[in-house]
């Protein structure tokens, strides 16, 4: 059996639970349960992005600064942005300043809008990856067959920074699969939420 966090409440979490106080919280609340919102998706992507390279604990103590700097993550105004605002963002100390990240962002931002047109919705579009089973044991990977798949969809549409390991961390985050471990106590909560 996979070695897990025992929190305060004396129940079993993922292991990574327990590597900063602000990750439980995250965890029982937001991650891995099922997002159909295109701004959220939008969002989640966007950090999985700025969080290549980097600890999870700094995109998410970081988070509400890029909610302010990138206009809530609304991608029809991020859609906007010009040179002026990726300068403001690249001098901006409350989020990650790169710059290649930053742009990445803004051309997201555009090919979203354009998702939106052609598929209806981001929601659309990501969950139509659904697999129809997961067989592969929880937190083993940081690849899959599917995120290869989206990864090479979204780079044929233009998308930057949108690699096959920053999909599977979307997709874990955002609930396309669900990659609580066994024995965690979330694990059943978000099952149900997905069959839901």
């Amino acid at each position: 059996m996979t070695e897990h966090y025992i929190a305060p409440d004396g129940q079993p979490r993922c292991k990574w639970c327990g590597f900063a106080p602000e990750f439980l919280d995250y965890h029982d609340k937001e991650w891995g349960f099922p997002v159909r919102d295109d701004l959220r998706l939008f969002e989640k992507l966007c950090l999985e992005g700025f969080q290549s390279g980097l600890s999870w604990r700094i995109i998410l103590n970081k988070r509400e600064n890029f909610r302010a700097a990138f206009a809530g993550f609304d991608f029809e105004k991020v859609a906007k942005f010009d040179e002026k605002d990726i300068e403001r963002l690249v001098n901006d100390a409350g989020i990650v300043r790169h710059r290649g990240k930053i742009e990445a962002v803004i051309n997201n931002a555009k090919r979203a809008v354009e998702m939106v047109t052609e598929h209806g919705s981001l929601a659309e579009f990501f969950w139509q990856y659904e697999p129809k089973e997961e067989n592969t044991k929880p937190q083993t990977r940081s690849t899959s067959d599917i995120s290869i798949q989206i990864s090479k969809a979204l780079k044929k549409k233009g998308w930057k920074f949108v690699g096959p390991t920053t999909i599977y961390a979307f997709m874990q985050a955002m609930g396309l699969i669900n990659d609580h471990s066994e024995g965690c106590v979330i694990r059943a909560e978000v099952e149900k939420a997905r069959s839901a």
